[in-house]
C-alpha cells in the first residue's frame, strides 16, 4: 500500500477535508519531506494546472499523482450525473471526461463523489440511479480507452440518497456495462453507514480501488474512535495494493495533520 495526501486548489471549498491548500509547489515539497508516495489533487478544472508544470513538480519532488477529484464540477458549476435536465447531465459527463483526460496523463484515475448527485424531489431513486449508471457507462468506456480506472465513491446519507454503503456500491457496479469503475472506501463515510468497516472492506474485496484515510470525526487517523487496526487488517486480507489517501480536516493545522497521517500510515501499513 502507498501513502497519499490531499491538496485542494479550489478556494470555495476551503472548509473541506483536505490537508494542504493553495500553494501547490510548497504543498508537494512538504508531502515529499514527510515521505508520502503521492498526492491527490482537487482542482477547479482540468486546465487549472498545465500538465507539463505538474509533471515537472512531480519529478522534482519524487511524487506520483494518485487521483484527481471532480467535486468542483458540482461546487462551481452545479453539475451532477443525476440532474433531471439531460443538458446538465451531458455537461457533467463532459466535465468529468476532461478531468479524466487530465489525470490519465499521470496514470491517475478521477474520483466521482459529489458529482453523483441525488434523487431530487419529484424524481424516483430508481430513475436517478439509471441516470447515474448511464453516465458511468459512458465514462467507464472513456476510462478503458485511456487505460485508467474511474473511482466511484459511496457517500454518507447526509450527502447523497443514492448509494451509501460499499455492499450496495458493489451491486451497482456489477450492473454496469463497464469493468473500469471501482469503489472508493472512505473511512469517514463508512463510519456513519457501515455496521463494520472491516467486514465491509472484506466483502467489497477487489472492487475497492482507492481508500480515503480519515478518522470517525474526519480528523486525521488517531483523532477519533475508528478501530484502525481492524481496518488495516481487512485491507491486508483483501491484498489491497492501492493508495491510502488522507482526505481529512487539516486539524489542528495542515502540517500537524500531515505528520499525524504519516505516523498513522507507518503504524498500520509498514
Amino acid at each position: 500500500m502507498k501513502s497519499c495526501v490531499t491538496i485542494a486548489l479550489v478556494p470555495t471549498i476551503k472548509t473541506g477535508p483536505w490537508i494542504y491548500w493553495h500553494d501547490l509547489p510548497t504543498s508537494m515539497a512538504k508531502a515529499a519531506d514527510l515521505g508520502f508516495d503521492a498526492v491527490e489533487l482537487f482542482t477547479p478544472s482540468a486546465d487549472a494546472i498545465h500538465p507539463d508544470r505538474l509533471a515537472a513538480l512531480a519529478a522534482e519532488f519524487g511524487l506520483d499523482i494518485a487521483a484527481v477529484g471532480t467535486g468542483a464540477g458540482k461546487v462551481l458549476h452545479g453539475l451532477t450525473l443525476t440532474d433531471p435536465d439531460p443538458a446538465v447531465r451531458s455537461k457533467a459527463v463532459a466535465f468529468i471526461s476532461d478531468m479524466m483526460a487530465f489525470g490519465a496523463r499521470f496514470n491517475a484515475p478521477a474520483i466521482i463523489g459529489s458529482m453523483q448527485g441525488n434523487a431530487v424531489p419529484g424524481v424516483e431513486k430508481e430513475q436517478a440511479l439509471a441516470w447515474l449508471a448511464e453516465g458511468l457507462n459512458v465514462l467507464g468506456k472513456r476510462a478503458e480507452e485511456q487505460d485508467v480506472n474511474l473511482i466511484y465513491e459511496p457517500l454518507n446519507r447526509y450527502e447523497t440518497n443514492l448509494i451509501n454503503q460499499l455492499e450496495t456500491g458493489v451491486t451497482f457496479l456489477k450492473s454496469l456495462e463497464t469493468q473500469r469503475v471501482v469503489l472508493l472506501a472512505d473511512l469517514f463515510h463508512m463510519n456513519i453507514e457501515e455496521v463494520s468497516l472491516a467486514d465491509s472492506i472484506r466483502s467489497a474485496g477487489s472492487y475497492i480501488g482507492h481508500v480515503h484515510f480519515a478518522d470517525s470525526n474526519r480528523r486525521p487517523i488517531g483523532g477519533g474512535h475508528t478501530s484502525m487496526r481492524e481496518v488495516a487488517a481487512a485491507l491486508k486480507e483483501i491484498d489491497y495494493q492501492g493508495y491510502i489517501s488522507a482526505e481529512a480536516f487539516p486539524w489542528p493545522d495542515p502540517d500537524e495533520a500531515a505528520k499525524q497521517t504519516m505516523t498513522a500510515f507507518k503504524q498500520y501499513f509498514t
